[in-house]
């Protein structure tokens, strides 16, 4: 696949656990892939600026708080939700990073850090933050919220963009019904889609999505993944 939006930059500011926060179990998304899939997104919906973006399998919100440092013109308002209520306090101090005030308070935090253990990892870490803080334009309004996503979503607003890693294998409850899953969850999304609302999906190539109510707009494949950019049929 030709990179069209994600640039073959140095992400390691993103490092899961530098600067952003990480736990046990919870899943990062490739920064640079992130950037394509919301550019792709992006190139489709006839909103370009105050986006609102959500995401339904937020996790610890890592796909999303990068989103939000990259696209500071673009994104006025992020969503995400996720079943699982622990990652969802993660993903609640991710994206509190995007604005001055938190971005402050992690510096903070890894000052102590740097004070109580000497650690070089630590001091490259201030750096990091130091750096993210520098691409802080506005602050960027977030919610989260727990949700299953094969269930209906109580939103009260229409995403513009709505992107999500598909957590195939993980969730229990998905496991008996993995074939089905993609358009499961589809079926949820289509009742929180305005007839604008662009869909990034990533899957396991494998995955299949056969929803008739969408409409396909692009198609790529990545290693041992893919991608799939949507849009609700009108």
């Amino acid at each position: 696949m030709e990179y069209k939006y994600g640039k073959n930059d140095n992400y390691e500011d993103f490092s899961a656990g530098r600067v952003l926060y990480n736990v046990k179990g919870m899943t990062n998304f490739p920064v640079r892939l992130a950037q394509e899939i919301f550019g792709r997104c992006l190139q489709y919906s006839p909103i370009k600026n105050n986006i609102c973006l959500y995401d339904c399998c937020c996790g610890g919100g890592y796909l999303l708080t990068v989103l939000g440092f990259l696209n500071q013109d673009t994104i006025g308002k992020i969503i995400g939700s996720d079943i699982n209520i622990e990652l969802l306090d993660i993903a609640e101090k991710n994206l509190s990073l995007l604005s001055k005030e938190g971005i402050n308070r992690r510096i903070l935090e890894i000052e102590h850090m740097i004070e109580s253990y000497q650690k070089q990892s630590h001091i490259e870490a201030k750096h990091s933050a130091i750096k993210l803080r520098g691409l802080i334009k506005t602050d960027i309004e977030f919610k989260v919220f727990q949700s299953d996503a094969l269930r209906t979503i109580n939103l009260d607003i229409k995403p513009d963009i709505i992107i999500t890693d598909v957590p195939y294998g993980k969730m229990v409850n998905w496991k008996s019904d993995e074939e089905n899953v993609i358009d499961k969850l589809l079926d949820s999304l289509y009742e929180i889609c305005s007839s604008d609302t662009i869909i990034g999906l990533c899957m396991n190539k494998k995955q299949k999505v056969r929803n008739e109510k969408f409409m396909r707009l692009e198609k790529q494949q990545i290693g041992k993944r893919k991608f799939e950019i949507l849009r609700k049929n009108k």
